[in-house]
């Protein structure tokens, strides 16, 4: 793989003749016996590189350091030349501290394939065709930095608009209370708003592909499950930077991946900020026709990103049920069973009780909950009782002085949170000549996401969904009166998702509308990532003749970033060969895919700004506090 760092060590190890090469291929373990043995001569050849200096050294009160254990891990790597970087080239599994699972009895979440970086578009967003999907690229930390670097910066936003009562109007500034939705790539996007949200988002929620084969990620690879947790783990990593030192992330998922999934948000999050998984009931009625179990549940993990994160108390009907007042209490409905125990040892609160009739009760083994003093006063409000048998101490509960009750774990109320099937007919109903449902085949119910924002926000938190789909989150928070940003890459979100958001404005009745007194009124604004090479796969995608292609050719040589690999007079020269198809398939190979979209560090160049609108320059330059 030519990245420069493979360049520049090439170049670095040729300085020395024939000492680390074979016919012109690298000796490995030559340098890496000499990188073990601190050669003077190797290292400072290296330090005096400074790209290798830049992405192998640290400084260390004022001294340059060398990571040679960074080096030897690059070099150890089998086909280290090849575009297929592997860790272990014969081995894909867990492992831990490098020792596979097999050989050891720790468990704990590894990467061996490939890299940590895929860019990953979702199905379908350069072409409908399995045949004609583009290869997305494997990215390695330590060998492509450069090139990761690029693909991570922040892009150029077109097409800025602001959608409120009075429909769409070009904006030319953004305000940080604006309401947001980008249409691009999620990754991407993510990266963008990375440095303006760090810290600032108190929910996010997402539903992304299940990876069952029948989503949304149809990545064409045998190592498709690996492909996802990179895919993933790339979304994950980044979403935590953006949430709040008081924020949470709440994931839909079924069991297909779930469980691999929680093993990498204890990696990313830290095992002490997983908060629970959540059972949510999606199906209104059982699949008789199913061949196993019929899959009646959802899972939703919620982790925070600081430990010790609480849940807003609810008043939820069903969790008052067992509160009543069997004995006329003029306090009103009671329960009585709370415990009286100390959760934690407490040698303070260890001490007996003596009843009216002189029976001793020994305390609990950690302690009684209160002190002496405290539990005299609950015995004379009645909050506290013995049993008849004077053999127990009782805690009344008053209803009244709930101010909410801690949300369950399973989710099984459909009235509460809604199912899928109630979902897919909110849908229907605010785009009845839509065909929505095999757009969204498993859509989430208004009704979740209200249950969500209430455990986990407040009015005016700021929520992020960056798997929008239809938008059902960010018109639930339109309506409960929460900010929000939304992205989505796919072309539906010009169809279904802002036209929804519109009807929410407009004042539409669905959903939860009735149930939070939902009017009309607020806004959104609209930005799209400009598209760079994109741009080009659509236009072979679309392409309907070899003449037509031969002109995107002869654009795509003159504008287009292509491929460092590739020999584009090669392919020039035997195009004309194939049949449209095939010509699509190598056209759509050479497009360099880690310049999708134009970097905001570009909007200056005279031939990306005669591309930009006066308006969205002044956008840009407003979002991006330039």
């Amino acid at each position: 793989m030519e990245t420069k760092i493979n360049k520049e060590i090439r170049s670095t190890l040729e300085k020395f003749g024939e000492k680390y090469l074979i016919e012109d291929s690298v000796n490995k373990n030559k340098v890496i016996q000499d990188l073990d043995a601190y050669d003077n001569e190797l290292l400072g050849e290296f330090i005096e590189n400074e790209t290798i200096k830049e992405n192998f050294t640290i400084n260390i009160n004022g001294n340059i350091v060398l990571q040679t254990n960074k080096l030897i891990e690059l070099f150890e790597a089998d086909e280290y030349w090849q575009d297929s970087y592997t860790k272990y080239s014969k081995k894909i599994g867990l492992t831990v501290n490098g020792k596979f699972i097999d050989e050891s009895t720790d468990v704990v979440l590894d990467f061996p394939y490939k890299d940590t970086v895929l860019k990953a578009s979702m199905s379908k967003e350069d072409t409908d065709k399995d045949d004609l999907r583009p290869d997305e690229p494997f990215l390695n930390e330590v060998i492509a930095k450069e090139e990761i670097d690029v693909l991570l910066d922040k892009k150029i936003l077109v097409n800025a608009k602001k959608y409120d009562k009075n429909g769409a109007n070009e904006v030319s500034e953004f305000s940080d209370d604006d309401n947001l939705i980008i249409k691009g790539n999620n990754l991407l996007a993510l990266h963008t708003l990375k440095e303006k949200y760090a810290g600032k988002v108190k929910l996010i929620y997402i539903d992304p592909p299940y990876n069952t084969g029948n989503d949304s990620f149809n990545y064409n690879d045998k190592f498709n499950h690996a492909s996802w947790l990179t895919f993933m783990k790339n979304r994950i990593e980044v979403a935590k930077e953006i949430l709040s030192d008081e924020g949470s992330i709440w994931v839909t998922l079924d069991d297909v991946e779930v469980h691999y999934f929680k093993v990498l948000c204890d990696e990313i999050f830290g095992r002490e900020c997983f908060i629970n998984t959540i059972a949510w009931r999606h199906s209104d009625n059982s699949n008789n026709n199913a061949l196993v179990f019929s899959e009646d549940y959802n899972f939703i993990l919620v982790y925070s990103k600081k430990s010790g994160w609480r849940p807003n108390f609810i008043n939820d009907p069903e969790k008052r049920k067992h509160f009543k007042n069997p004995d006329n209490d003029p306090k009103g409905p009671w329960f009585d069973g709370n415990p009286v125990n100390n959760p934690g040892l407490r040698k303070n609160l260890q001490f007996n009780i003596t009843t009216p009739s002189g029976k001793i009760i020994k305390h609990p083994a950690n302690g009684w909950r209160w002190s002496k003093e405290t539990m005299k006063e609950k015995f004379e409000t009645g909050e506290l009782r013995f049993s008849n048998d004077e053999t127990r101490v009782i805690r009344r509960t008053y209803l009244k002085d709930m101010a909410g009750l801690p949300p369950s774990t399973l989710w099984t109320n459909l009235e509460n949170t809604g199912h899928t099937r109630k979902a897919k007919y909110e849908l229907k109903k605010l785009f009845p000549d839509v065909p929505v449902t095999s757009l969204f085949s498993t859509p989430k119910p208004e009704l979740l996401i209200k249950y969500i924002l209430e455990i986990a926000t407040s009015e005016n938190d700021l929520i992020m969904d960056f798997f929008m789909g239809s938008a059902t989150t960010q018109a639930v928070a339109h309506k409960m009166g929460r900010q929000y940003i939304g992205i989505e890459q796919m072309d539906y979100i010009n169809s279904v998702s802002i036209p929804r958001l519109q009807k929410v404005i407009e004042g539409e009745q669905g959903g939860i509308s009735n149930e939070v007194d939902w009017q009309s009124g607020g806004s959104f604004v609209y930005v799209e990532l400009m598209e760079k090479n994109r741009g080009f796969l659509k236009s072979i995608k679309n392409a309907e003749s070899q003449n037509e292609l031969r002109k995107v050719l002869n654009f795509l040589i003159e504008e287009a970033e292509i491929d460092f690999r590739i020999d584009l007079g090669k392919v020039i020269e035997t195009l004309h060969e194939l049949s449209l198809d095939e010509q699509k398939r190598i056209l759509i190979k050479i497009i360099d895919k880690n310049q999708l979209y134009y970097n905001y560090s570009e909007i200056n160049d005279k031939n990306v700004r005669d591309l930009i609108t006066e308006n969205d320059y002044k956008f840009n330059k407003s979002f991006y506090k330039d």
